[in-house]
């Protein structure tokens, strides 16, 4: 990647989010991982409603969206009533077609980032119990179980036991309030 661009998704992305949710859904069940995502589960209107009540970040290259991830700022469904010190990453997808090695683990970072600027000290995501591969890849990139949840709903399906994951962001890493928030074009990938 030359000069990966970060951005808050826009109305105008809908229809390459969910090219990129049921390609990754399509790729997951060509290596037999068949208990978590599936093609057409999730239409625009998901995705429009997660950028109405938290973040839908794009990562693209020369106009081309490589991939995506959901912030979100509470997920009561996962972890219950919970004080404000956490961001939760939901749905982290990668063109697995085209995007080189490491776009996954560069747009973790990037959310943690994200999560880093409004002050908050944990990242938190669940992950599908059944999947240990995913679940290993977490704990290697520095998250740690702290809990399950069985019966989680699910927006296109179900509901499934997940595995909750978190990782404490460094202190005074970047300042700034939740209240912020980036613009297009103006956050670059590491």
């Amino acid at each position: 990647m030359n000069d990966p661009r970060l951005r808050l998704a826009d109305a105008s992305d809908l229809t390459a989010l969910v090219r990129l949710r049921d390609g990754a859904a399509r790729w997951m069940l060509a290596r037999g991982i068949t208990g978590q995502w599936q093609p057409g589960e999730l239409g625009e209107d998901h995705f429009r409603r997660i950028m109405a009540n938290g973040e839908v970040w794009i990562a693209e290259e020369r106009g081309r969206v490589f991939g995506a991830w959901e912030l979100w700022w509470s997920d009561e469904d996962a972890w219950g009533p919970q004080p404000p010190v956490a961001g939760y990453v939901h749905r982290l997808m990668v063109d697995r077609d085209s995007a080189p090695p490491g776009v996954g683990r560069m747009l973790l970072r990037a959310a943690e980032r994200r999560v880093a600027e409004t002050g908050r000290a944990l990242v938190r995501l669940d992950c599908l119990a059944e999947n240990a591969r995913l679940n290993a890849y977490y704990l290697a990139e520095g998250y740690r179980a702290v809990g399950h949840k069985a019966g989680k709903p699910q927006p296109g399906g179900a509901p499934k036991s997940f595995i909750l994951l978190e990782k404490a962001l460094s202190q005074g890493s970047t300042p700034g309030g939740e209240g912020r928030r980036r613009t297009a074009g103006t956050t670059r990938a590491a």
